[in-house]
């Protein structure tokens, strides 16, 4: 039997020191996909990773062999043992994986409760999944229902209003340090939407901004050609930086563009204080580069001070966002549990078929005076005996609340197992079971 189960890290359980450790870079994130479902225990993931989580879902048919090797596979990359990052981790299951994916989707789990960002990069994780083939009939829709659901949130209520977003907190945190940033410089390393929502935050309050960018200089030349900026490449960094205020960095490296021994010859030539804002995960900025004279370092975490200073969310707006998606979680529920109950329904019911041909069939030899009108009323009497004896079996197991385990008690009980793939099984649809027996 197939379930559901997210193995994940975020802000509320582990340090940037270690999200930075797992983050998952696109090419990183499909080549682990790909090699979770060639096991024999994983059958759909899609794993999301941004500067505030990594979460991974997956379609299992072995929770604890699947957890455990997915933990091996992360620890691996985060270089520590799996004990140990299992302790920063939260591995919900079935309705409460869903329910996961649909808070944080909703922006109910962001450091800013209620950004829009986050709708954004479940779509593309999900996306990036798809292209990647590991996607399957439950993961398929799961995310489809959670976008939904964030789209209900934002539709019906305001809890995204005032379009907050880590990006407009860092510029907030530039305009606590610094002071007024009209003609200040803001040097914005990156290119991606974080760094435009950045653009856009520091052109309401009249800054100078310089993107600074490689890899994506044409997007980096469209945002600025909007937002009043000026384009540079990423070696000519040393001199933007000596001319900045402010550099907020917000890249997909896997590496610091920022070192501290790069940074030390930029402020040797400086007499004025500078502010390093980075809200990468991996970070961007070198830790060691808060040690220098005259610069001050903030990573994504030290924003939850700001958060927790500025952001007003109105209880009520969060509480109807919540019901919203308590609301479609009982969807999902009743959608997945007919995943299970169906086939069982259906294998149960051919099972007793089955047993009714038998029990004719050894005792067609003692009905040989029996005419073919009395042939049909006992075999009529059989089936409808069986009909009856699982009737009110079959009412219970549709029960909304029947829960997995009674289904699984079914099926040990009368010994069902599910039936093989063939290559005549179409998406979306549930295979029937078959009688399993015995040795």
């Amino acid at each position: 039997m197939s379930e559901l189960l997210a193995l994940g890290m975020s802000y509320k359980t582990a340090p940037v020191a270690l999200r930075e450790r797992v983050a998952l870079p696109p090419t990183d994130s499909q080549e682990l996909l790909r090699d979770l479902t060639g096991t024999d225990v994983v059958d759909e993931a899609v794993a999301i990773s941004t500067c505030n989580r990594t979460e991974v879902y997956l379609v299992v048919t072995d929770p604890v062999a699947a957890e455990t090797e997915l933990l091996s596979r992360l620890a691996r990359r985060a270089g520590i043992r799996p004990t140990e990052l299992a302790e920063a981790m939260y591995s919900p299951r079935n309705c409460d994986a869903a329910r996961q994916l649909y808070r944080v989707t909703a922006g109910l789990e962001s450091m800013i409760v209620g950004e829009a960002e986050v709708q954004g990069q479940v779509r593309r994780a999900y996306e990036a999944a798809r292209d990647a083939g590991t996607t399957g009939p439950l993961t398929n829709r799961l995310f489809t229902a959670a976008l939904q659901t964030g789209g209900r949130v934002r539709a019906e209520t305001a809890l995204g209003a005032g379009r907050a977003s880590v990006s407009s907190v860092a510029v907030g945190l530039a305009r606590e340090v610094v002071g007024d940033l009209t003609e200040r410089t803001v040097v914005i390393i990156g290119a991606g939407e974080t760094s435009e929502l950045t653009a856009r935050a520091l052109g309401e309050q009249g800054a100078r901004s310089v993107f600074v960018a490689n890899r994506h200089a044409d997007r980096a030349r469209s945002i600025a050609e909007r937002f009043g900026g000026q384009v540079s490449s990423l070696h000519e960094l040393p001199e933007r930086i000596a001319e900045a205020d402010v550099v907020v960095a917000s890249t997909a490296s896997p590496h610091p563009i920022i070192t501290a021994d790069a940074l030390e010859m930029v402020v040797r030539e400086r007499d004025r204080p500078l502010v390093l804002i980075d809200i990468a995960v991996p970070r961007d900025v070198e830790p060691a580069c808060a040690e220098l004279p005259n610069v001050t370092l903030y990573d994504v975490d030290d924003l939850q001070a700001v958060v927790a200073r500025n952001l007003d969310v109105r209880g009520s707006e969060r509480d109807h966002a919540e019901g919203i998606v308590e609301d479609e979680i009982q969807r999902f529920a009743k959608w997945m549990g007919q995943l299970d109950v169906l086939p069982t329904v259906a294998a149960l019911r051919a099972h007793g078929a089955e047993i009714v041909e038998q029990v004719l069939a050894e005792n067609a030899g003692r009905w040989e005076s029996v005419s073919q009108a009395d042939r049909a009323r006992i075999d009529a009497v059989a089936r409808a005996v069986m009909q009856r004896l699982l009737h009110e079996p079959t009412i219970r197991l549709k029960a909304p609340d029947h829960g997995h385990g009674r289904v699984q008690l079914v099926r040990d009980l009368f010994g069902l197992e599910d039936a093989p793939a063939t290559e005549q099984d179409q998406p979306g649809e549930v295979r029937p079971l078959r009688r399993r027996t015995g040795s």
